[in-house]
């Protein structure tokens, strides 16, 4: 049982986002919102923003399911480059220093530790009765 959230094109570079994810990767869903809304770095407010989202999906998803009784937990969460902006400054003796605004793409992946409880369907119950007539 997981969700997925994705933001992209975050005017960040990967790198520094990088730091801020490996903080919360496999951390409980609570604990990492957290370390995220007291990280003084930039990219700690948009992936909470992210982790907050995240969560939404997986209650659209599952609303027969309580997220108290969930235990969430952050399953993945990668961060890859996304387009770059380049840009030339000017330099002495006429020469130009090219300056790439870099930017990046962030998934998260939520899931939870509890099963799916099975619904109970005719279908269902008669594969059961076949299954147990023949074993007898």
């Amino acid at each position: 049982m997981e969700a997925v959230a994705k933001l992209k094109n975050v005017p960040t570079s990967p790198r520094k986002m990088r730091l801020v994810a490996d903080l919360i990767r496999g951390q409980k869903v609570n604990h990492a919102l957290n370390i995220l809304k007291y990280q003084p770095n930039h990219g700690s407010l948009k992936l909470e923003k992210l982790l907050l989202s995240a969560i939404s999906n997986w209650q659209n998803k599952y609303e027969d399911q309580k997220i108290e009784e969930a235990d969430l937990f952050i399953k993945e969460i990668y961060v890859d480059g996304g387009r770059m902006l380049k840009r030339v400054r000017p330099a002495p003796q006429g020469r130009a220093y090219r300056v790439r605004k870099r930017s990046n793409h962030v998934t998260l992946v939520v899931a939870s530790t509890e099963k799916p409880v099975e619904e109970k369907t005719e279908e269902s119950k008669e594969k059961k009765e076949k299954k147990t007539k023949k074993k007898k």
